[in-house]
């Protein structure tokens, strides 16, 4: 392997790649500074939407009459994908506001009167972006999905099966907008006495049984209660007709409606191998959704690192001023921004037309490799002119020294 040309410079090329890679006393300053804010940022924001997003479920926990408990784990079940969401907006601000409390301290200027070059300032917050986006990737190809379809089945069984499980003595229980269930009294063992049930589920009829008691059972994972000694009456509503039929024993299905029965699965609870290769005749429009999705679950992590660079961009790169500069961490916030709202309208517009997904890609990793180059361009040439010139004048000290 010596003899071959070139082969000895792979361990000097290592060992330069080892020492850019290794993080210094003030490196790990900085990323810890930023990895706290971070975490303390993405945790606020998390919450708090959660928070308002939460409020939408308080019509159901009041009309199932739900616990706390419910509440809690059906809702945290959506956390997953909040953090997805709004985890690059956060690293690009802990990034832009980091760095800026660092200049504004005067940190900046004394790492850089200690000789640290560019990346050297800038390599915690690469690292920062580079945690960031992989957090992105694990939450958008795996826990996001995972979590979704979570919530999804647990939403469902609440509407359609737990609620029947749910039922008060001496309250009129809205199972559905199509049936109302009363029990005058409930006993330890699941018992239901005096039970009335107001079933409006059948278009053609509206039918009001009642019953001396009953008991709750779950039959092909449906819940269904069995009544004994009861009536039902039954009105026709093109006739206007009366039906009365007593019973001794009848079995009755409490499931929301016909239509609730199958729950279709969102886009959003799919993996990746099911957006891309789907099963199924769909139509087109659906199936550009569904492209749409898995490259959006592919691009959006992508875009922790170019805000973060965009950040980095905004405080490294410029002339230093004593009394600060408000101008170019608005810029930054103003091109995020804009970023963000193409990246939505490309999205929209590539659902409808799949030779636009090229264009989620260009938004998504374009402007963190253009701030990339723009700042490490310089120090990289120099760099290269510095080998160049140390392999040229290597000869001439050999000979010198022959």
């Amino acid at each position: 392997m010596a003899d071959i040309p070139g082969t000895d410079r792979w361990p000097a090329a290592v060992a330069r790649l080892r020492a850019a890679c290794r993080l210094t006393l003030l490196d790990r300053y900085t990323l810890r500074q930023l990895l706290l804010g971070l975490v303390a940022t993405t945790g606020g924001a998390a919450a708090l939407i959660w928070l308002t997003q939460s409020l939408r479920f308080i019509s159901l926990v009041v009309e199932r009459g739900l616990s706390l408990r419910v509440f809690i784990e059906l809702t945290s079940l959506l956390m997953p994908s909040f953090i997805a969401v709004i985890l690059p907006i956060t690293t690009f601000l802990v990034v832009l506001f980091g760095y800026q409390r660092l200049s504004g301290d005067r940190e900046l200027t004394v790492m850089r009167a200690a000789g640290l070059s560019q990346f050297s300032l800038a390599r915690a917050g690469l690292m920062c972006a580079l945690i960031a986006t992989a957090t992105c990737f694990l939450l958008n190809l795996w826990i996001v999905p995972k979590s979704y379809h979570s919530f999804r089945k647990y939403e469902f069984q609440i509407r359609n099966k737990m609620a029947a499980f749910l039922l008060q003595e001496g309250v009129f229980a809205q199972l559905s907008p199509t049936m109302t269930v009363y029990v005058r009294q409930r006993d330890r063992d699941g018992t239901l006495h005096g039970i009335l049930v107001e079933d409006d589920r059948t278009p053609q009829s509206h039918a009001t049984i009642l019953a001396e008691h009953g008991a709750l059972v779950v039959l092909n994972d449906q819940p269904r209660v069995i009544l004994y000694n009861g009536t039902r009456e039954e009105i026709d509503r093109k006739t206007g007709r009366l039906n009365m039929l007593s019973f001794a024993q009848n079995t009755m299905d409490l499931a929301s409606s016909h239509g609730d029965e199958q729950r279709f699965r969102d886009i959003s609870e799919m993996s990746l191998h099911e957006l891309f290769h789907p099963t199924g005749e769909m139509n087109t429009n659906a199936h550009g959704k569904m492209a749409v999705e898995g490259w959006r679950r592919l691009t959006a992590p992508l875009t922790a690192f170019s805000f973060a660079m965009i950040g980095l961009l905004a405080i490294l790169r410029g002339v230093f001023s004593r009394h600060g500069s408000i101008t170019r961490p608005l810029l930054a916030i103003f091109a995020v921004v804009g970023l963000l709202a193409a990246n939505l309208m490309i999205q929209n517009f590539a659902g409808r037309d799949l030779g636009l997904v090229p264009l989620i890609w260009l938004v998504s990793l374009a402007p963190g490799l253009v701030c990339a180059a723009i700042m490490f361009t310089d120090e990289l040439r120099d760099h290269i002119a510095a080998r160049k010139l140390g392999a040229a004048m290597r000869p001439t000290a050999e000979e010198d020294a022959a």
